[in-house]
Order: C-alpha cells, then sequence, then structure tokens
C-alpha cells in the first residue's frame, strides 16, 4: 500500500485569492487575445506568454515593449481589456474552486486581481462563480503586480495584518506580489511551481477550509 502524504496545514485571519489561473481558467481567451496582439507588433507569441500572466496589461506592455511611451500602453490596453470582456468562450472554473468558495462565506477573504472591475465580473459570472465581497481590481491600485500594492490592499479592507494573510496565486508576478506583501503563498495549477510559493497545489480540491473558534482560518492544502 502506497502512504500518502499529510497535507500542508497553514492558518491565517484572511485569505487573499487572485483570479486568472487561480480560481478561473481563464488561458484560452488569454492566449487568443495576446498571441494576436504579439502578431500585431511583430513579437514572439511563446515569449509574450512568458510575460502576461499576472500583471495587468500595460504592465506586460512596458516590459515587451519598453520604449513605447506609457500614454500608448494605456490606451492600447484599454482596448485590450474592452475585447477580453467580450471573449469569455472557453473560460470556466479551476476545479474545487465553486466548493472553495462556498467554504469562505462568512470567513474573511477578498478578490485581489489585475483584472478591472468589467473584466472580473465577465469572467466570474462566465465560470459561475461568486464575486467575494471585498474586491480589489485593477481600478484600486497605482501599481500593478509584481508590486505588492494589491495585497496589501486587500488585508487593510479586511483589517487584518499582512502576516496574517494566505495568498492563492498562479502566477510568477502574483507569487512574487504576495511574497513582497509578507504574506504566505499557496501556488495553484503548474505555472506556480516555478515562482517559489511556500506549497503548490494542482488546483483547488486539494484545498480544505476549516473556521477555528480562535478567529483563526485553517487550511488544509494537499
Amino acid at each position: 500500500m502506497t502512504a500518502t502524504a499529510a497535507p500542508t496545514v497553514l492558518t491565517a485571519r484572511a485569505l487573499l485569492l487572485d483570479m486568472d489561473g487561480t480560481l478561473v481558467n481563464s488561458d484560452a481567451v488569454v492566449e487568443r487575445i495576446w498571441r494576436r496582439w504579439a502578431e500585431r507588433h511583430g513579437l514572439d507569441g511563446d515569449e509574450v506568454m512568458k510575460v502576461v500572466h499576472g500583471r495587468q496589461g500595460h504592465a506586460s506592455m512596458a516590459v515587451l515593449l519598453p520604449d513605447r511611451p506609457v500614454e500608448q500602453n494605456l490606451a492600447d490596453n484599454a482596448r485590450m481589456l474592452a475585447e477580453e470582456t467580450a471573449d469569455v468562450a472557453g473560460v470556466v472554473e479551476i476545479p474545487g474552486a465553486s466548493a472553495f468558495l462556498a467554504s469562505l462565506r462568512g470567513l474573511p477573504h477578498a478578490l485581489v486581481t489585475s483584472a478591472d472591475v468589467a473584466l472580473s465580473t465577465a469572467r466570474m459570472n462566465a465560470a459561475g462563480l461568486p464575486l467575494p465581497e471585498v474586491r480589489i481590481t485593477a481600478e484600486s491600485v497605482g501599481a500593478s503586480k509584481p508590486d505588492p500594492e494589491g495585497f496589501l490592499k486587500g488585508a487593510a479592507e479586511l483589517g487584518v495584518e499582512p502576516g496574517e494573510c494566505v495568498v492563492f496565486e498562479d502566477s510568477g508576478a502574483g507569487i512574487a506580489a504576495g511574497r513582497s506583501a509578507g504574506m504566505t503563498v499557496v501556488g495553484v495549477g503548474a505555472r506556480a511551481g516555478a515562482h517559489g510559493p511556500d506549497v503548490v497545489v494542482p488546483d483547488l480540491t486539494g484545498v480544505r477550509v476549516e473556521a477555528g473558534a480562535d478567529g483563526m482560518i485553517r487550511l488544509y492544502v494537499g
């Protein structure tokens, strides 16, 4: 009989959840839109896809086209956001996301996403997932992940110290942001493992949530 590894047990007072790649699988639309953008700008699509996950669009553009004016990136990003919001074909929940969010009802948690309000609403709705009451979106911050601003704002909105938060993320930029915020990071999915999260799960079916009488949230991961 094969031995099964015991799950990792984490404790927190609040959970901060990325959206794309963590709660919602939007890879199909992200690939479609960003590869078209790469072709328009004469860039290698595979190299572009290594950059775009987790960041706001204009921040990705700044990395990929460093000599282009900020104003042009912002205008291009606005067009891309509209295109992404209108295209939800193939957007589905990450396995276990619905049950995971249901287990968080009544517990402190927030969505912290690089998407704006319209895009995050469209994708969560397309995946059949409820939007958390507290949401930190692109409009909420002045700096994109990997800057920790979004996660720090999420903690502040929930009234919890950063060090008492656990972040769920899939991308290198998001994992770096969580670490910079001084938070424990659970990596979700195949992309996450290469970026040094504290623990990795293939999807959210491997996470169990337990509310403690002491106000702490216990997470059984793996």
